[in-house]
């Protein structure tokens, strides 16, 4: 799953949170400057930026970011990482993500949505590494960090993204087993991919119906990005699979999903 699409299904609700207690909109000439509380400087940079004057909101993160805002260092961050607003600068995302983890999360903190996404955000980039910078592909920390998420938080995408590292042996070793529990946590929580893949597990044991069950479930939720890959391993079940299990997975697919996929 790409970055922006995690962001927007982690963050959604934090942001709308972070907002609740503002009383009125900010406009541009709310008169907001750069001694101003970092919260008036958030409220003022998020409604410039959906006015459309990214230079101002880009301005007033960075003011709200240096007095230790993290939802500004978040958006901030994240307009970096598109390069919206500004030029793209994956190093300049990354040090600022890295800023928020290090910083750690008290429990029930409402930055713990930004939290999350900036242990997301790095373990991707750790995935990959940032060329023409310091930081360089390390697949064990970014294993370690889609575990902290899966495991401290819980969050679906962490636990999808670190079952396929297990299965690949990416940063440490292989574990079938392992992966599939993650798999099965992430499923319940009714993630379209981690529910292909723990479904071609379970066709790849012998497990043929349920295999192709959770295989159909998951082409009718995936999303247009992973749509491919999961058709791709539903089709091949399908055609391996006799009639009468066809028939049977169908039947369940539609049960599955009419009790939520558990």
């Amino acid at each position: 799953m790409k970055m922006g699409s995690v962001r927007v299904l982690l963050l959604g609700l934090s942001l709308a949170s972070a907002m609740a207690g503002s009383s009125a909109a900010f406009d541009i000439k709310s008169g907001v400057t750069k001694e101003s509380g970092p919260f008036d400087l958030f409220k003022f940079g998020f409604n410039a930026y959906k006015n459309g004057q990214k230079e101002d909101a880009v301005e007033a993160y960075r003011y709200a970011a240096e007095k230790g805002h993290t939802g500004s260092r978040w958006a901030l961050a994240n307009m970096y990482a598109d390069g919206d607003g500004v030029t793209k600068d994956d190093f300049a995302a990354f040090k600022i993500y890295n800023e928020i983890a290090a910083a750690g999360v008290e429990p029930g903190s409402e930055d713990t949505g930004f939290f999350i996404n900036a242990l997301m955000s790095l373990a991707s980039y750790y995935r990959s590494g940032i060329p023409g910078t310091p930081v360089r592909r390390d697949l064990s920390q970014a294993r370690q960090l889609y575990f902290q998420a899966a495991s401290a938080f819980g969050v679906a995408d962490a636990q999808f993204e670190l079952a396929r590292m297990m299965l690949a042996g990416e940063g440490g070793g292989t574990s079938v087993q392992q992966a599939k529990k993650w798999l099965n946590q992430a499923r319940k929580s009714g993630h379209p991919g981690a529910m292909a893949v723990f479904g071609d597990l379970l066709f790849q044991e012998g497990h043929t119906v349920r295999g192709l069950a959770f295989l159909t479930a998951a082409l009718n939720h995936c999303n247009p990005n992973d749509c491919g890959w999961m058709q791709q391993l539903q089709e091949h079940a399908f055609s391996v699979a006799n009639e009468q299990d066809r028939r049977v997975a169908v039947a369940l697919s539609q049960e599955l999903a009419a009790r939520g996929v558990q």
